[in-house]
């Protein structure tokens, strides 16, 4: 690790927060350990950490309310949050996301998983950063549009036979989500190409807002489609996600007069969601299950979310 990465933990039972931070310490991060919400709030304004670890149920303020607050409190990139919870999945799953949470654990800790779930999430970050070094690089090099997809198209695959093997190492769900805006081509006939232009770039930036989970990866797809990796993410999960997604880009409401089932620009997606321990398959048949399921999205009149053929 070239920079050490400053961890936050806020868990009330002592003996629990000492093995997480000596685990983390082994990893050569810097800790620090708090007890409740009220403190680590305090804490994140004098830090600033990369990560903050809190556990759903402490005094004062709980880990939901908690990493709600560091939303707000953060400039820029909001932080990298794992809930650590006794809850049963379902709930955790909605209220986890609901709060902002990058990620979550259950009880009891598997002390190996939560490790290395940090380092996954530490080295999906640097991934993120040198896919847009390279993405740069390739636009100084080509202006080529299609280039530009081919090779995002290129990584993406690899990434699900990266996140795959590692999701069958922690026994734990992959989704993935295409999606697409509904009669784009039309809009772009109707209100011009520059317009065209800014309608994809609100599109991408509430989309971007409603992924912003470290881990996730987000490419143009091609075809005016984009795509969406989402590791440790149950269909339940994804179904969470990209309603949260169909709502952002509804509510910009953009007019869209040429639209033949709405005023506005609207968006379909289709979710493919597996459990890759129990599932033998490729990169590219696990993305034909959310494509197929965005085209009948398409088909039915946009506007929706579809859950491709179950394989899990």
């Amino acid at each position: 690790m070239s920079q050490q990465s400053i961890i936050l933990i806020a868990e009330p039972d002592q003996e629990i927060s000492n093995h997480i931070a000596q685990l983390l310490e082994k990893d050569g991060h810097l800790v620090m350990t708090t007890s409740n919400g009220e403190e680590c709030l305090e804490a994140y304004k004098s830090i600033m950490p990369n990560l903050v670890i809190l556990d759903a149920m402490m005094p004062k303020i709980n880990g939901f309310e908690c990493c709600r607050k560091l939303l707000k409190l953060s400039s820029g990139s909001p932080p990298l949050t794992l809930i650590i919870t006794g809850l049963d999945e379902e709930e955790s799953v909605n209220l986890a996301f609901e709060s902002g949470a990058s990620d979550f654990i259950t009880k009891p800790i598997r002390w190996p998983i939560l490790k290395q779930r940090v380092r996954i999430h530490f080295e999906n970050n640097r991934l993120k950063r040198q896919l847009e070094e390279t993405t740069q690089k390739l636009l100084q090099l080509s202006s080529m549009d299609e280039f530009k997809q081919l090779t995002n198209r290129q990584f993406f695959l690899k990434q699900i036979q990266v996140e795959w093997l590692r999701m069958v190492r922690e026994e734990s769900h992959l989704s993935l989500m295409v999606c697409e805006i509904d009669g784009f081509e039309t809009y772009a006939d109707t209100y011009g190409h520059i317009q065209a232009d800014q309608c994809l770039s609100q599109v991408d930036g509430a989309i971007h807002q409603s992924l912003n989970r470290p881990a996730d990866l987000i490419t143009r797809y091609g075809g005016g489609k984009i795509a969406a990796l989402l590791p440790n993410t149950s269909l339940e999960g994804s179904l969470h996600i990209t309603e949260k997604i169909r709502g952002a880009v509804a509510a910009l409401a953009i007019p869209h007069q040429s639209n033949a089932f709405s005023d506005i620009i609207t968006i379909s997606l289709g979710i493919a969601s597996v459990l890759p321990c129990t599932q033998l398959m490729g990169a590219g048949s696990f993305y034909q299950s959310a494509d197929k399921a965005l085209s009948k999205a398409k088909s039915e009149g946009g506007d929706r979310i579809v859950v491709g053929t179950p394989i899990d």
